[in-house]
């Protein structure tokens, strides 16, 4: 294979898109799932809509540490099943969310789903006495104003909180609107009655990928107007990828911000990602430094990502296929069987490849993509999360 570099663009295969391969690399249903169950609320057509809501938001929030023993729990007078907390200072009581309610039962060590059965009265007491003799005497609290005081997080005194619209804004310097202003934008979709990926399809409720909720925010972006050549398939064609990432956040503690990088061959209409290669992960816990480690070490390392040159991972590619490991039936069962595999995984890995390409696996990347397709075919989660990282663990000793 000769130099290969970013296309820019590729002429289409066919009008509206670019043939691809995407039985080849491995599925990533992560964004699917994000899709899957976000409501219309919580789903924005660019990424300047969606920083204006959860930067409003954050506007008309505070934080602040409270001595736990100063917090008074009561129901609410108006509603004797809704519980409200009376803070040190505070003019008015504060209504906790499902979340928040939920972080406060766990922090003085009760149940919350237990306590919700309970009546607002009796549940509160129980509340109160947990606060009293809570040992660590401290708590952080996040209060939002929205015609009501809303207590939408509760959690340790040294919480390091990243704000939502600070990802967002991390976000926008390298992809604009994320609508096609620049090379990032949400995703097009997979056409499988033709192999087809169309990169141009209509920013919808159903097709975005950018979310936010009362509790996080989620973004998945690609580079899909600049297919990337790595190879080629047995038929010829040119074995295209585009680049991609996605991040997420929770400024409420419901989980910890992180980015995930990666290559990858088409997204299909359920936002299921085909052909992934390269999946890079970095997260970061909500602990007292998180700030500075967002700021030093995560945003950097998206704009890195977003300006690279892919010319790595294509080297990477190329070096996986070069690099012959097996060229009789006895080597490939021997290469097999050395990395684990048993002798009935083994024989459906080189079949795989036999359907695929038409001959059985030779190089390092023959393997990679026999592995892989054979990890589709398991069941249970943990069983196909086994196969694709021990696939990724061959790919990355290439060289």
């Amino acid at each position: 294979m000769g130099v290969v570099e970013v296309l820019d663009p590729v002429a289409p295969t066919r009008a509206g898109g670019w043939k691809v391969d995407v039985s080849r690399g491995e599925r990533n249903g992560r964004v699917s799932s994000e899709w899957f169950n976000r409501p219309d609320d919580e789903r924005y057509l660019s990424l300047d809509d969606l920083w204006a809501n959860v930067k409003s938001r954050s506007e008309r929030s505070r934080s602040r540490v409270v001595q736990t023993v100063d917090i008074r729990v009561e129901a609410a007078r108006d509603n004797p099943e809704r519980l409200h907390l009376m803070l040190p200072k505070a003019h008015e009581p504060v209504a906790p969310t499902h979340w928040a309610f939920g972080q406060l039962a766990s922090i003085v060590g009760a149940p919350a789903s237990y306590l919700r059965q309970l009546p607002a009265p009796l549940a509160g007491i129980n509340l109160q006495y947990g606060l009293t003799n809570h040992r660590a005497e401290q708590v952080k609290t996040f209060e939002t104003e929205d015609g009501r005081t809303e207590l939408r997080a509760v959690t340790g005194p040294d919480y390091g909180r990243i704000h939502d619209h600070e990802l967002v804004e991390a976000v926008q310097r390298i992809a604009g609107n994320g609508t096609g202003d620049t090379r990032w934008k949400v995703p097009g979709v997979l056409d499988w009655s033709t192999g087809v990926y169309n990169p141009d399809v209509e920013i919808s409720r159903d097709t975005t990928t950018l979310y936010a909720s009362d509790r996080d925010v989620f973004l998945f972006l690609v580079d899909d107007h600049n297919p990337i050549e790595a190879g080629r398939l047995p038929d010829g064609s040119p074995d295209l990828y585009f680049r991609g990432f996605y991040c997420w956040n929770s400024e409420v503690g419901a989980k910890t911000l992180g980015m995930a990088s990666f290559y990858l061959r088409a997204v299909c209409q359920n936002r299921n990602l085909w052909g992934v290669e390269d999946f890079q992960e970095i997260t970061i816990r909500h602990s007292k430094y998180a700030a500075s480690r967002f700021a030093h070490e995560a945003a950097p390392a998206l704009t890195r990502f977003a300006n690279s040159s892919p010319q790595g991972f294509v080297n990477g590619i190329k070096a996986a296929r070069q690099q012959i490991v097996a060229r009789t039936d006895e080597d490939r069962d021997d290469f097999l069987r050395k990395r684990g595999f048993s002798k009935a995984e083994s024989g459906k890995i080189i079949e795989k490849v036999l359907m695929e390409e038409g001959r059985p696996p030779e190089s390092i990347f023959d393997f990679v993509q026999g592995i892989t397709r054979l990890a589709r075919d398991k069941t249970q989660q943990d069983a196909r999360l086994d196969m694709e990282g021990r696939a990724k663990k061959l790919l990355d000793q290439v060289g």
